[in-house]
């Protein structure tokens, strides 16, 4: 067998640190903390001539390349107290979800003679990286600086997406911060409403199971990385105080029965997002493969007892006015977003949200039949009440910069729902994996 090639001259004594432990930081490689992470690092350092350093003090002193693996609220205390003893022609980057803060830090406590090269994987820690969005950004490093960083990181197998940082958070805002409030209030909605939705019979079908499955794997996670992302990314301010907005005003004309207002509201907003009927900005196949996400149901499977990835029964679904996916087109509309033109740089779970709205618009009658839902059936009055509070709720808290007050809301929320993620989070996973795939081959 051949030895490995190094990925670039001089990669024999190239140095990698890592000071932080977050989650995507353990994808990437080993920490600066004494955990045993040696199968990280052998995923990680395809190149065995590529070391590795552990220690946070040794990090910024001897590493060539470093990057700060740590939430976005912490990004600057943090780089304040390695920052300065970086050495000489070392190049920094930061892995996280918001670019404004980690940028400032860097500029402001990085010697003037360091590289500035930062990336964020967009997606999860636990999905498979290779063929996702991974943007990496050349704020302040030489064409030889940035293709060293290329080279180490190509053993992710992740598609590399070059901007700014401006752009990039411009585009995580508009991908994924909206994307985030709309599951998060999902939860507070079915919280306050003391539900678990797959086990009743509205929440059924396909679209249902996008809903709850992405909606427990938000609560599953770190209250942290929504916070920073919507909090700290001056771009995600707007678009989650127009979500609001649109939830509200979309709400208050179901409730007072405004049937053309609210009609016309909806459908020139579809054709500002998704272009007219003889223009449509959707392609020839919809995003989300017809009968995928209809067989990851939590429900429990009447034969066995068990949670299946089987759709459960032959109930149909429910017509439901999908008041989420309304506002979240009508948010589009209003700012201006057209989301395929972020497709390049879509997370799984925006790219699934997305899915799920194209459907709702694209299928003949359905987004009719959700208006009329809307207006004269109140099976979802309560939880579209809920919902309308709790994306209020989100928006005020990312207003004033509270992330305490995130904190003890998300924390509550995902207390209600933790006893139910064991096999939950697993069937989601197999859902996103199962769309890519199906998307793939198609």
């Amino acid at each position: 067998m051949a030895a490995a090639t190094a990925p670039f001259p001089g990669a024999e004594n190239f140095v990698v640190g890592l000071i932080g432990m977050g989650d995507m930081g353990k994808m990437i490689m080993a920490c600066d903390r004494e955990e045993k992470y040696e199968e990280l690092v052998a995923e990680f350092a395809n190149h065995k001539n590529i070391q590795i350093l552990r220690n946070g003090h040794l990090v910024s002193r001897a590493s060539d390349y470093i990057i700060y693996s740590v939430e976005a609220a912490a990004i600057g205390r943090v780089v304040a107290q390695y920052g300065p003893s970086t050495r000489l022609g070392a190049i920094v980057g930061g892995q996280t979800s918001c670019k404004d803060p980690e940028i400032k830090a860097f500029e402001e406590h990085l010697p003037s003679d360091v590289d500035i090269v930062s990336c964020h994987s967009l997606h999860g820690p636990n999905v498979d990286p290779r063929g996702q969005p991974l943007v990496l950004i050349k704020h302040r490093a030489s064409d030889e600086s940035f293709a060293k960083v290329e080279a180490v990181l190509r053993c992710l197998g992740s598609k590399h997406v070059y901007l700014t940082a401006r752009e990039h958070d411009r585009i995580t805002a508009d991908t994924q911060a909206v994307t985030h409030v709309a599951f998060l209030s999902m939860g507070k909605a079915w919280h306050a409403t003391k539900q678990f939705p797959w086990e009743g019979s509205r929440y059924v079908g396909g679209i249902e199971n996008v809903k709850i499955n992405l909606m427990l794997r938000i609560y599953a996670q770190k209250w942290h990385v929504y916070a920073g992302l919507a909090i700290l990314n001056p771009e995600a301010h707007k678009q989650i105080n127009q979500f609001a907005k649109s939830t509200t005003e979309l709400f208050y004309l179901m409730l007072e029965g405004r049937r053309d207002e609210l009609r016309e509201r909806v459908y020139a907003a579809k054709e500002k997002v998704f272009g007219r009927d003889d223009a449509p900005k959707w392609g020839d196949k919809p995003l989300l493969p017809e009968g995928v996400v209809d067989r990851f149901s939590l429900k429990p499977n009447p034969n066995n007892n068990t949670n299946s990835t089987a759709a459960a029964g032959a109930s149909p679904p429910l017509p439901n006015n999908h008041l989420s996916l309304l506002a979240m087109v009508d948010c589009w509309s209003a700012l201006g977003i057209v989301p395929y033109d972020h497709m390049i740089c879509s997370t799984p779970l925006f790219r699934l949200w997305l899915g799920v709205t194209e459907h709702l618009f694209r299928t003949p009658g359905l987004l009719d039949e959700s208006l009329r839902v809307g207006l004269e059936d109140h099976t979802f009055r309560r939880d579209d009440l809920q919902f309308t509070i709790a994306a209020c709720g989100w928006a005020e808290c990312v207003a004033l910069r509270q992330f305490e007050t995130w904190r003890e809301r998300f924390a509550v929320t995902q207390k209600f729902f933790e006893p139910r993620f064991e096999g939950a989070v697993e069937v989601g996973q197999a859902m996103i994996r199962a769309v890519l795939e199906e998307s793939e081959r198609e």
